[in-house]
C-alpha cells in the first residue's frame, strides 16, 4: 500500500480498531458503520451475497415516483422517442455510483465528509445547501407519489396520505436498531414488488418492440418540450443524493482494510451496483414503454398519476390499474426510506451535527412533508405529473455540484492512493459533468428567453445579472479571499 493511501483515512490505519475509534465522532450513520461481517474466504456466491444490499438501496432512487412523472410524461407525449435518454442516463448512473462506492471503501468517508475536507468552508456550506434543496425536491416527489398511491388503493385524501408517509417511513427506519440488514431486506422486497408489477404491465400492454429498439438506440429530441422532459429524466435517473448515500452505506461492511481486502470489496460492490441498477433500468424503461404503448397510441397525454391509473383500468383492465398503484406505493415507500437516510448522511457529513437519529430523520421528513402538503393544498391535487417533472429538473440542476467533486476527489492520489482514477475515467467523468452542466445551462437560458418573450421584464434582466455577478463574486471570494481551513477528519 502506498504511503498516501495508508495515511489517508482512519479506515486505512495499521490499527483498524484504534482508527475506527478515533473517527467514530464523524461517521455518518454511526449506528450501522462496519456492523455487517463479510467472509474472507468461501465461494463467490457466498461472498457476493454478503456484499449485496447497498446497490439495491441506491437503485430505488432510480425508480422512484419522480421517474414515474418524467417517464409517463415522456412516453405519453413522444412515444418511444426518449427511451435512449433512460438508457444513457442509466449508464452514467452506473459509472458514477461505482465511483462513489470505491471512494467510500478506500477513504472511509462518504461524499459529504470528503467534500467538507476537500473544499474551503464557504464552498462546502454552499454545496450542503444545494444538496438539501435537491433532497427536498426528491422527497417531495416521493411523498406525493406515495400519497397518490394510497388514494388510488384506499381512497385516502392526498393530505392525509402525505402525513401517513411521514409516520410509516420513521417506523420502517426503526428497524435499523435490529441491524442494517433489516432495512436492506425491506428495500429488496419493495424493489422486487415494483419489478414484478411491471413485468405484468409489459405483458399486458404488448408494446411495439421495433419501436422500442428504435427509441433505445437512435437518439432524438423532438422539440423543446421534449428537452425539458429529457433533462427531467436525467435528473430523475442520476440522483445527486444517491451519490452521497452510496458512499456511506458501502461502509456498513466490515471488510479487510489491506489492499487485497479493499480490492475485493470494490469488486463485489461493483457487481452489486451494476446488477441493481440494471434492474432499475428495466423498471424505468417499462414505465415509459407502458405510457407509449397505452397512452401515446391513443393520443392521451398523462398529466395526473390518477389519470394514468384510470386509463390503464379502461384499456388493460382492473388488474393492470391495481398493479400500477401497488408499484407506485412500493416505489414511493422504498425511496422515502433511502431519501431520509441520505438526508441524515448529508447533514452529518457536511455540518457534523450530532443529534439523535430519530430527530435527524424527523427533520428530513418534515422538510419534504410540509412543502408537499402546501403544494397539494394550493394546487387542489392537480398536475401531479408536472409537479414530479419539475422536481426532477431541480435535481438535475444540482447534479453537477455532486458529480464534479466526486470526480475531483477520486482523481486525487493523496486521497485514493493506488485506487486513484485512471486518465480514461477522469476524461469520461468530467465529460459527463460538462454535458449535464451544459444541458442545464441551456435549459435555464431557454426558460429565460421564453419568459422574456412573454413578459419583457426589465426586473428579470436585472435579477439574472445580479445572480450571475453574485455567483462570480462568491467563486472569487472562495478562491482568493477566504483564508480559513476546514479541519480534516
Amino acid at each position: 500500500m502506498s504511503v498516501a493511501l495508508a495515511t489517508n483515512s482512519s479506515a486505512m490505519s495499521s490499527n483498524p480498531k484504534q482508527a475506527e475509534s478515533s473517527g467514530r465522532a464523524f461517521r455518518s450513520l454511526p449506528e450501522a458503520h462496519r456492523t455487517i461481517d463479510v467472509p474472507t474466504s468461501g465461494g463467490w456466491l457466498k461472498r457476493s451475497m454478503a456484499y449485496a444490499g447497498p446497490g439495491f438501496l441506491v437503485s430505488v432512487g432510480y425508480m422512484d415516483p419522480g421517474n414515474w412523472g418524467t417517464d409517463l410524461s415522456g412516453g405519453s407525449r413522444f412515444g418511444y422517442a426518449l427511451l435512449w435518454v433512460i438508457f444513457a442516463s442509466n449508464l452514467m448512473a452506473q459509472f458514477l455510483q461505482v465511483l462513489c462506492a470505491r471512494m467510500g471503501i478506500v477513504t472511509g468517508k462518504d461524499l459529504a465528509m470528503a467534500c467538507r475536507d476537500y473544499y474551503k468552508r464557504p464552498a462546502a456550506i454552499a454545496m450542503w445547501i444545494l444538496c438539501e434543496i435537491a433532497i427536498i425536491a426528491c422527497d417531495l416527489a416521493e411523498v406525493v407519489g406515495s400519497a397518490v398511491a394510497l388514494q388510488l388503493l384506499f381512497g385516502i385524501s392526498l393530505e392525509v396520505g402525505v402525513v401517513l408517509t411521514g409516520f410509516d417511513v420513521l417506523l420502517l427506519l426503526g428497524f435499523m436498531r435490529f441491524g442494517f440488514r433489516k432495512i436492506e431486506a425491506i428495500i429488496f422486497t419493495l424493489v422486487l414488488t415494483v419489478f414484478g408489477c411491471f413485468v405484468y404491465e409489459i405483458f399486458l400492454s404488448k408494446p411495439d418492440w421495433a419501436g422500442v429498439a428504435h427509441g433505445m438506440f437512435v437518439p432524438s429530441i423532438p422539440n423543446g418540450e421534449a428537452l425539458l422532459i429529457a433533462v427531467g429524466i436525467l435528473g430523475a435517473t442520476v440522483m445527486p443524493h444517491n451519490l452521497y448515500l452510496h458512499s456511506s452505506i458501502v461502509q456498513t461492511r466490515a471488510h479487510e482494510t489491506k489492499p487485497d481486502g479493499i480490492r475485493s470489496a470494490i469488486r463485489f460492490n461493483t457487481f452489486d451496483t451494476v446488477l441493481a441498477l440494471s434492474l432499475a433500468f428495466f423498471v424505468n424503461a417499462a414505465i415509459l414503454i407502458l405510457a407509449a404503448s397505452v397512452f401515446h397510441s391513443t393520443g392521451a397525454v398523462v398529466e395526473e398519476l390518477n389519470e394514468g391509473h384510470k386509463l390503464l383500468n379502461m384499456v388493460l383492465g382492473a388488474g393492470s390499474a391495481t398493479a400500477f398503484a401497488i408499484a407506485l406505493l412500493a416505489s414511493g415507500q422504498s425511496s422515502t426510506i433511502t431519501g431520509t437516510l441520505a438526508g441524515q448522511i448529508v447533514m452529518e457529513g457536511f455540518m457534523r451535527w450530532k443529534i439523535a437519529p430519530w430527530m435527524r430523520r424527523l427533520i428530513t421528513r418534515c422538510l419534504a412533508i410540509v412543502p408537499a402538503i402546501l403544494l397539494i393544498h394550493f394546487s387542489g391535487g392537480r398536475d401531479t405529473v408536472q409537479l414530479l417533472v419539475i422536481s426532477q429538473v431541480v435535481l438535475s440542476m444540482q447534479l453537477p455540484f455532486a458529480v464534479f467533486p466526486l470526480i475531483a476527489i477520486t482523481s486525487d492520489r493523496t486521497k485514493m492512493g493506488e485506487f486513484v482514477n485512471s486518465t480514461f475515467v477522469k476524461i469520461v467523468g468530467y465529460a459527463m459533468g460538462a454535458a449535464i452542466a451544459g444541458l442545464n445551462i441551456y435549459l435555464l437560458h431557454q426558460a429565460y428567453v421564453d419568459y422574456q418573450a412573454l413578459h419583457h421584464s426589465i426586473a428579470l434582466d436585472a435579477t439574472a445579472i445580479l445572480l450571475a455577478a453574485g455567483a462570480i463574486a462568491f467563486t472569487l471570494y472562495v478562491k482568493f479571499g477566504y483564508r480559513g481551513r476546514v479541519p480534516a477528519g
